[in-house]
């Protein structure tokens, strides 16, 4: 074998050696880190679901505890047994066979998402944050004011928490607001991943973002911006 071809193999392996050993330790990390109390819910929280996870060896994988109301409130969990990571990234409820019963992945630091097919999607996140964000939820009920850049008010509004349809919240419009509003005419809102969603009946979404001084602006950002204001 020519001497450089030897050095280059010598050098791959090298190489793959290194990555398993950081595949190892991405994996070995992430099982630390998922140890303690999480939420498991429905997108916007309307459904929850508290889910200890310990680093105690079970069955194929490891131990967890799930709160006396989660088959109630989420019935899918009451197949879960145990939990695990696959490959890199991937953190497992699975039921008493090792079968996956739901699979997260991370999309956020700290929050992880999971589809169940007809089902829809499902939240995994550190439950001290979970419950901060319904503090939030609590904050945006009731009456609001939509202005311009100028501060020209243009709407007014209310966010109840009278659940509309699954994870979305009724909203009700003010008499005398501006022709576009009137003509978007939400009639639900909720918190994603940070954002206000205001929605239509048609299925039309104007999203927000809270600004430095805790106020809700209309993104895309325009030069005659439209903002939330608590009234």
């Amino acid at each position: 074998m020519p001497a450089r071809l030897g050095a280059a193999l010598v050098a791959l392996s090298a190489l793959l050696a290194c990555a398993s050993h950081a595949r190892a330790q991405d994996a070995a990390t992430l099982k630390k880190d998922m140890i303690g109390q999480w939420e498991l819910s429905t997108t916007e929280r309307s459904k929850t679901c508290v889910v200890t996870l310990k680093g105690d060896a079970a069955a194929q994988a490891l131990k967890l505890e799930l709160e006396p109301g989660c088959a109630a409130a989420l019935p899918f969990t009451k197949d879960i047994s145990a939990w695990s990571i696959k490959g890199l990234d991937i953190v497992r409820l699975q039921d008493a066979s090792g079968q996956p019963v739901i699979d997260f992945t991370e999309v956020e630091s700290g929050i992880f998402e999971g589809l169940r097919q007809g089902e829809g999607i499902y939240i995994l996140q550190n439950l001290a944050a979970a419950r901060s964000l319904a503090k939030s939820m609590d904050q945006m009920i009731g009456d609001w004011s939509m202005v311009r850049g100028s501060g020209r008010a243009v709407c007014g509004l209310t966010l109840t928490n009278n659940e509309a349809t699954q994870d979305n919240f009724q909203v009700f419009l003010k008499p005398k607001c501006d022709p576009a509003i009137s003509s978007f005419a939400p009639t639900q809102w909720r918190l994603e991943r940070g954002e206000l969603l205001l929605m239509s009946a048609s299925g039309e979404v104007w999203r927000f973002e809270a600004d430095d001084n805790a106020q809700w602006r209309l993104v895309p950002d325009s030069a005659d911006p439209l903002i939330m204001l608590r009234q």
